[in-house]
């Protein structure tokens, strides 16, 4: 009895391809998850089957058949194609030929016979190594399935110990580049009575991981006026982060803050009734900019406010015209604070691309949202350390205005070592 294994992305796809091989009933020896399904990468099971000795399976010899099949059938449709075009080209020449008096005799627009059986025979020979280029592609293909159960093959000079929290770190997303200098910078600095065990190991990584980002603290004391600007793509939750805002500052802390709202968004109508119900609800000033030559007719309205918080419009980063609107707006005599809003659901290269572009305003400081939404949060870790800006905020929820966070360096780590987990309370 000899035994095969078969991987998919399911359960299903794997026995899918056992049973292309041995039958619509294969006995299945073993069945297991070897890595579970995340934002950042797809699943993988394996099953066993086990096969008498006689039933051992010819799949690649009947994949070439197969494959030798088709491309015979490809070139007899070829060789027949060119027959038919050669035949009505002649016509054609004939019938020129006739018109211009030319009559019988070697044909004037032909100088030879094809040569098709030779040339037949040379795309006959093309077809074939095309073919055993598949092959080479199956077996690369085959070859990087194992790699992957096994991902430790590729980084042999990780210790044993560190293979927890390698895979752990690897699985959230942090960047491969930056998790390998990560890994090197552990090993470098880590003193050997800490490697004893991998809990002392994830401990001093998740240090080593603290040290590297940069939160801000809620500073609510400073002596100008706090006027704060929420810029970001379209449906990351600007507005309903600046209303969750609006209720700390005017609601929840020690301090209750009077708090005034500008919204530049004219473009969606839905967005401004939904502000117009928040600041109903917590008896908010309100102004409606269109144009920014009026926004500092707006702030002198609200002057008597210790925070104007500015909704804008979602935009995205390749509008070069709207960020360039956008960037005309704080070109004022006002020191107007602009907070990047991104979701913690974006892949590292479309944040990259979004705050670079985004960067035409001067960016602050980021607020993430949606962190109850995703899974794995090495993106986040990654932006962080690539453009040197502190996290203000984490949206953690839709409730306003409870769902709302100070960031803060151990939140972001333990998310992101041990998933997501929604606090008790609010932290003020």
């Amino acid at each position: 009895m000899k035994l095969f294994t078969y991987t998919g992305e399911t359960p299903d796809e794997a026995l899918r391809q056992a049973k292309s091989v041995h039958g619509s009933d294969p006995f299945i020896l073993k069945s297991r998850e070897i890595r579970k399904k995340t934002l950042s990468q797809k699943g993988l099971y394996e099953i066993v089957i086990a096969v008498e000795e006689e039933e051992e399976p010819k799949q690649e010899n009947t994949i070439k058949k197969r494959l030798d099949e088709i491309a015979q059938k490809n070139f007899e449709k070829k060789k027949q194609d060119k027959i038919s075009l050669s035949q009505e080209m002649n016509e054609t020449i004939r019938q020129i030929s006739e018109i211009a008096g030319v009559k019988g005799g070697a044909n004037p627009y032909i100088t030879q016979k094809p040569k098709t059986q030779i040339n037949d025979q040379e795309e006959l020979k093309a077809i074939k190594k095309e073919i055993e280029q598949i092959d080479d592609r199956l077996k690369l293909i085959q070859s990087m399935f194992w790699d992957e159960k096994r991902p430790m093959r590729s980084s042999p000079n990780i210790p044993q110990e560190f293979a927890e929290i390698y895979r752990i770190a690897k699985n959230s997303g942090i960047d491969r580049e930056r998790l390998d200098a990560l890994m090197e910078l552990t090993l470098e600095l880590m003193p050997l009575q800490m490697r004893s065990n991998s809990i002392t190991v994830k401990r001093y990584f998740r240090e080593v991981l603290r040290k590297m980002i940069a939160c801000r603290s809620e500073n609510l004391s400073r002596a100008t006026k706090n006027i704060l600007m929420f810029v970001g793509p379209t449906g990351v939750g600007k507005t309903t982060t600046l209303a969750k805002l609006a209720a700390r500052y005017s609601l929840m802390l020690d301090k209750r803050h009077k708090v005034g709202v500008i919204t530049l968004d004219s473009y969606k109508i839905a967005a401004m009734e939904q502000l117009m119900t928040y600041a109903r609800m917590m008896r908010l000033g309100i102004e409606r900019v269109d144009d920014p030559s009026e926004l500092e007719g707006a702030i002198e309205r609200l002057k008597y406010c210790d925070f104007i918080l500015i909704d804008t419009a979602g935009h995205s980063q390749y509008d070069k015209q709207k960020l360039e609107m956008l960037k005309s707006y704080v070109q004022n005599d006002f020191h107007i604070e602009v907070s990047l809003v991104l979701s913690a659901g974006t892949k590292y290269e479309d944040l990259k691309d979004i705050y670079h572009s985004f960067s035409a305003v001067e960016i602050d400081n980021l607020i993430f949202s949606k962190l109850d939404e995703s899974r794995s949060f090495g993106n986040i870790f990654s932006l962080a350390c690539d453009i040197k800006k502190p996290i203000s905020y984490f949206s953690i929820g839709q409730s306003v205005p409870n769902d709302l966070l100070v960031a803060s360096n151990d939140f972001l780590v333990d998310c992101l070592l041990d998933g997501f987990k929604k606090p008790q309370k609010d932290n003020k």
